[in-house]
């Protein structure tokens, strides 16, 4: 089992890097990159022996619990299908560039800090391939551990433990709701099983307010990861004040995992919750998406611009999510793959302009192609990526999301399609006066980047414009598996 084997080189590599002792720093960033390059090549051959044809694959099955009292163990399922290989790629992907970005940067307690990455990576494949909800809960919830350390201990300024408390509190009280609702719907059904929920309609007998409720408890959870307005607060000052390899999973991953538990859990278990309360998210994805992008537009700091945009761009997710439509769906999950790589390569561009001059305020910056072409050209390709041109990822995401939206409403579609141009103000701008213009004074001992950093890009370089030039293949492996979902 090639999903077995993926779980099992983590572990391994965990058990090495404990065992490595912690004065020798280059051995233990040695062991850990190799070990996520190993990983990453077992999702791809994950993704060469995926069958079309089948629904869920690679299946693994233990059991949890006994039977204790009124709750009766059952086995545990863990299972890929069409939608779950990719965010898993993702993940596997993102957690070797993190390791090349945080290279120099991570002066100490390096062996902890590459364990918390390792252990991220770990619950994360266990995030997109269980298929029980208690399950889901229970790893969903524990990436809060890691992730708060990384921000808490290794974030780069002085609000770092605000800033950990904020994503702490904020994701761990919206998710205790989740829990409620799993609760009740063991107590109904009898099972948190995925394949035994899709085929019990909650509510059936007449009683559909019971699902609504259910389907709340959810929203709210997921709503705060995504994050929806007015559940965005903790984003921006988590973006600030993690590290950069914080960033790079914050943005490139988590903030996927309430799109995935919409897409994966809300959908098929609250049918009619979904159908009965669309209107409402699409108005609260709507001001997302307009609120998003203008707030981003007056960011004077690179960094919180960058986080900012995120909150619009996942607010084009959820609206092509909550349209109810083949192309709304196909959309939701591509354009989370491509934000996914577009905004942590965003990410990176800035924070290693902020490793050389020590400022991620935009007014300092001008005239950088001079003494920076190689990372003016890198650069480029990510602005354009974030603001959807063609052949990129994002447009084949963007595209579809406007299709889905104007065949629901066609003032839907012109007020999303407003981001779109707002996005490519900011973006423009950002990239203008950065890397042109006379060259700043503050400027002028700045060196171009190096072979490591330029390594850690290649990879994200590449994945936006391979998503953007063949998209097919994503888009037909997640196509087999929506016929369930609508």
């Amino acid at each position: 089992m090639i999903l077995t084997c993926i779980v099992g080189s983590i572990l391994i590599s965990i058990i090495i890097i404990a065992l490595i002792p912690r004065e020798n720093s280059m051995k233990l960033r040695q062991q850990a990159l190799e070990w996520s390059l190993i990983t990453f090549a077992l999702s791809i051959l994950l993704l060469v022996n995926f069958h079309q044809e089948a629904q869920f694959q690679q299946i693994i099955e233990f059991s949890w619990v006994s039977t204790i009292g009124w709750f009766e163990g059952s086995p545990i399922l863990f299972a890929i299908d069409g939608i779950s290989i990719f965010f898993i790629i993702l993940s596997t992907l993102l957690t070797p560039i993190c390791i090349l970005v945080s290279w120099d940067s991570i002066k100490f307690l390096v062996k902890e800090f590459i364990m918390c990455l390792l252990g991220i990576e770990l619950l994360l494949i266990g995030v997109f391939s269980t298929l029980d909800l208690l399950i889901f809960y229970v790893l969903f919830e524990s990436i809060l551990i890691p992730m708060f350390l990384i921000i808490g201990v290794w974030g780069a300024r002085a609000e770092k433990i605000k800033a950990a408390y904020y994503f702490f509190f904020y994701t761990l009280v919206g998710s205790i709701l989740m829990l409620l609702s799993i609760a009740v719907i063991y107590r109904i059904t009898g099972t948190t099983d995925y394949l035994s929920l899709t085929n019990i309609q909650i509510g059936i007998d007449g009683n559909t307010s019971i699902q609504i409720w259910l389907f709340i408890g959810f929203f709210l959870s997921l709503a705060v990861k995504i994050p929806m307005i007015p559940f965005h607060i903790w984003l921006p000052l988590a973006h600030v004040e993690a590290p950069l390899a914080g960033s790079v999973i914050l943005a490139g991953i988590l903030l996927k995992l309430g799109g995935y538990g919409f897409i994966r859990f809300a959908w098929p278990i609250f049918p009619e919750a979904t159908e009965y309360l669309a209107p409402i998210i699409l108005t609260l994805s709507l001001i997302a998406v307009i609120y998003g992008s203008l707030t981003t537009c007056r960011q004077v700091d690179a960094k919180r611009l960058i986080a900012y945009s995120s909150v619009a761009h996942m607010g084009i997710v959820t609206i092509g999510l909550f349209t109810h439509t083949m192309e709304g769906l196909i959309a939701s999950i591509f354009l989370m793959i491509a934000h996914g790589v577009v905004s942590p390569a965003l990410f990176i561009a800035v924070t290693l302009l902020y490793e050389r001059h020590h400022t991620r305020l935009v007014r300092y910056y001008r005239g950088v192609v001079m003494t920076m072409p190689l990372f003016s050209i890198v650069f480029m390709v990510f602005t354009l990526a974030n603001i959807a041109v063609p052949l990129s990822c994002n447009f084949v995401g963007e595209f579809l999301s406007l299709v889905a939206a104007f065949s629901t409403s066609t003032s839907l579609g012109v007020l999303t399609s407003t981001s779109m141009v707002i996005a490519a103000a900011y973006s423009l701008y950002l990239y203008n006066r950065i890397c042109f213009g006379q060259l700043s004074p503050y400027l002028i001992f700045s060196r171009d980047i190096n072979r490591r950093e330029f390594n850690g890009q290649f990879p994200l370089i590449v994945a936006i414009l391979l998503l953007g030039i063949v998209p097919y293949p994503l888009i037909e492996l997640v196509r087999v598996c929506l016929p369930r979902f609508l």
